[in-house]
């Protein structure tokens, strides 16, 4: 029986950066979810619960395409001061964002779905992170970067924004975007191997 296939539903360059970098090269599907929608139908529900449904839709909505393949679906959002915060979009809400959680701890959930043929695994990963005492300046300057205005919490660990976290307690892999541990986890209980999946 032959190897099914890695598919990342997402467009996302960090996600895919990690399945590269740890030896994948998965093809990539971009879902179509209405997330605003879908956040907004999950009002009572807990933070893990609300990650851990984005990913399914988005899992959900590219494994139609793929069913005999394996299909992650990912999704990662920001707990500071008990609210969900994804991602700002725009400099300024980025700029007002940093002066926020500048100095503070907060965590970062990333919801996973792993979709295979023999069934699915639902997984949120949390990590802790302490946020730097950053300027105004470098606040404003990493804003107009553009960089952190498509991520959840307004930063990426593995680029710029990585000057700006003074420490991480948890998987460094989901502050990127994605759990490779999780991955695993879900690999083995359907009986695959990671290493069936390396590039050869």
């Amino acid at each position: 029986m032959s190897t099914p296939r890695i598919v990342l539903a997402s467009t996302s360059p960090s996600r895919l950066s990690i399945l590269r970098g740890a030896g994948i090269e998965p093809i990539t599907a971009a879902p179509e979810v209405d997330e605003d929608t879908l956040i907004a139908s999950l009002a009572d529900a807990s933070p893990a619960h609300v990650v851990e449904t984005l990913a399914k839709a988005k899992a959900h909505a590219v494994a139609e395409r793929f069913p005999d393949d394996v299909v992650i679906g990912g999704d990662s959002m920001l707990l500071i001061d008990g609210e969900l915060q994804g991602k700002p979009h725009t400099v300024e809400r980025t700029i007002a964002r940093w002066q926020s959680q500048r100095g503070r701890t907060a965590e970062l959930i990333t919801g996973h779905c792993i979709v295979t043929p023999k069934g699915e695994h639902v997984e949120a990963a949390i990590t802790t992170l302490d946020f730097a005492e950053v300027s105004d300046e470098d606040i404003r300057a990493y804003a107009q970067t553009g960089e952190p205005l498509k991520c959840a919490g307004a930063f990426t660990l593995e680029a710029m924004g990585g000057w700006f976290i003074d420490g991480i307690n948890g998987d460094p892999s989901s502050v990127i975007g994605l759990s490779l541990p999780v991955v695993r986890r879900a690999l083995y209980r359907y009986g695959y191997s990671v290493s069936q999946f390396w590039n050869k």
